[in-house]
Order: structure tokens, then sequence, then C-alpha cells
């Protein structure tokens, strides 16, 4: 009898959980009370402190060269949204000839984790970032390792030289895959990924700026060059859209309804210019516009023309001023000269 019951013990222990092994004892704990899920991360928000810990990074451990490097994110989920508040570095190596070939000292993590763990509690371990600056083919085994960690690790990847327009980050997850014919696989999913920041950090960044920004240059022309760069950025991924409709017409990419519904939502969301009211609106709205500029050109003209009268005003009076100087000491010389001959002939009158 008390074989069969430890017998009993063994197989309830051994149905209840899987074992998970390589994992610290409350994390493991966690990893088991919690279900495995596919939709975990709805959203990834990047604050900037960990942009400037990852470019700073960068810059002490790989710059000038082809290199990457690899850290851990902290921060908090709630309800889907993932804020990734803080990071830290991490020593990471990788043979360029063979990226599944690599180091991540995880002994270094722990000891990290395990001091910031004691300034803030509330931080928890979010996932890991790189400078990729895209995916490659050793990031699962990374995210398998990070993954003994965190139950559903983020992957953000972090562009130090961005060459086109947009936000420099790129947020992906880890979920299992099931194709069939093929046996399970692990692949990761996109996430949508934005830049945001707390009042403290806003007030950080823009001290930072001010030492970045050219104070030579206008708010106009700041105002300027920031709107054209957002046009810039709208026909780029007007551009995408149609590259990716193409795609699909063609039969090269499969269809994806959620996108097709995103993009039919935005469509119907577009005014329509073909009301004459709106376009009179449109019309009376320039024209007040194009009013306000034309006033402002004509009074900047009378100004600059006021200013060039003043100028030839002031350099006439000083003309004047220096021609009656020149006078008033030619006329004290003259004097001198009466007087020094004067002088002279009054002891020759003597004489006589």
């Amino acid at each position: 009898g008390a074989v069969r019951t430890r017998w009993r013990r063994r197989c309830r222990r051994s149905s209840s959980a899987p074992v998970l092994l390589g994992m610290p004892a409350e994390q493991e704990t966690a990893a088991r009370a919690e279900p495995v899920k596919q939709n975990v991360h709805s959203s990834v928000v990047v604050h900037p402190i960990v942009l400037l810990s990852a470019v700073d990074h960068y810059n002490r451990v790989a710059k000038n060269t082809k290199r990457r490097v690899v850290g851990m994110l902290l921060g908090q989920t709630h309800k889907g949204v993932t804020d990734v508040t803080n990071s830290y570095a991490v020593p990471f190596e990788e043979d360029e000839r063979d990226p599944n070939i690599w180091f991540l000292d995880h002994s270094f993590h722990e000891t990290m984790f395990a001091m910031l763990k004691k300034v803030n509690a509330r931080e928890k371990l979010v996932g890991w970032y790189s400078t990729g600056p895209k995916i490659r083919p050793g990031d699962l085994k990374i995210d398998q390792l990070v993954r003994r960690y965190c139950a559903h690790p983020v992957m953000v990847i972090i562009d130090v030289k961005p060459k086109e327009l947009g936000i420099p980050t790129e947020a992906y997850y880890g979920v299992e895959e099931i194709l069939e014919g093929k046996q399970q696989q692990w692949t990761f999913t996109h996430v949508p990924c934005e830049i945001g920041a707390t009042e403290p950090e806003e007030v950080g960044v823009e001290h930072l700026l001010r030492d970045v920004k050219d104070t030579t240059i206008s708010t106009l022309a700041n105002q300027v060059a920031q709107k054209l760069g957002s046009l810039k950025g709208l026909a780029s991924r007007l551009s995408e859209v149609d590259a990716y409709l193409q795609n699909v017409l063609s039969g090269r990419l499969p269809v994806n309804h959620r996108i097709i519904y995103q993009l039919q939502d935005v469509f119907n969301l577009l005014p329509n210019l073909n009301v004459e009211e709106l376009v009179k609106a449109f019309a009376i709205k320039t024209n007040d516009m194009m009013l306000a500029v034309y006033l402002a050109s004509v009074i900047r003209s009378v100004v600059a023309l006021h200013h060039l009268i003043d100028n030839k005003l002031h350099n006439k009076e000083k003309e004047m001023d220096a021609d009656k100087e020149k006078k008033e000491e030619g006329k004290g010389e003259g004097e001198k000269k009466e007087g020094e001959a004067e002088a002279k002939k009054e002891p020759e009158k003597g004489k006589k």
C-alpha cells in the first residue's frame, strides 16, 4: 500500500506540470502557473533612456565595426502593453563566419538583475535588445536562453544608425508555429512598437536636444524641416503599401485580411474632395492664409525700406559731423599759425 501511494504521488506530480530545466525555482513556479499564450504582447513602448543606453553600449563596444551588441530589457507588462523603462548591457560575442556560434554571459546577467532588483523591485525582465539591424539566425537561440528567465520575452531591435525615416526600433516575440507535415518550430512575430516617455523623461530629452540642436537655425526652418520629414515618411509608407498590394496581386504574398481591413478603414476615413462646399472651404482657407503671407511680405519690405532710409540719414549726419569737426580743426590750426607769426613780429619791432 505504501509503494502504491508513493507511485500515485509521483504520477500526479509529473502529470500536473512540465519539467522546466535550467530555470530558478521562483521563475519555474511562475512559468508553470502561467499557461502558454500566443498573443501575450499587443504593443511595446520603448522609453528614451533605453535608446540612450543602447547607443552608449554600441559606441563603447562595437563602434565602426560590423558587430552588434546585446542587452537585457526591464519594465512592466500590463494588459498586453509592455513598457520598457530600463536596460543594461550584457557581454556578448558572435562568430562572424558562423552566426550560430555565439556566447552570452548569463551569469553576468543574473548578477546585474539581482543588483537592479534591490534598487527597483517593480522592474522585471521583459526581454532583450539587439542592434541588429535585422533579425539574425542565432536570435531564436538567444531568445530561447532568455526564456529561461522570462516566460514570454520581447526582442527589440534598435537601429543605432538609422538610414530611413521613422522609429529606429522593431519589436518581436517568439511563438510556436505548427505547419502541416513539419515539426513544431519557433518563429518571431512582429509587435507594434512606439516611443513613449514620462514627464521627467520628456524634460530630460528636451534639455539634451537643446545642446544638440543648432541655435543659429530659426524656429521656422525647424518647422519646415519637420514638415518635410513627416511628408517623406508618409511617402515611404505609401510606397510600402503599394509594394505590398502589388505583391498580393501578383501572388508573391498571401492575402492578409487584417491588413486589407485596415487599409479599407484608412481609405474610408479619407475626405471626399469632390464636394463643392469642401472645395469652397479649402479655397477660402487658402486665400486667407495667402493673404496673411502677402501682408507679411509687404510689411517686411516696407520695414526694410524704412531701415534703409534711416541708415542713409544716419550716415549723412555722421558725414556732416565729420565735416564740421574737420572745419573746426582747420580754424584752430589757422589761429595757432597767426598767433605764432604775431609772436615772431613783436621781438623784431623791439629791436628796431
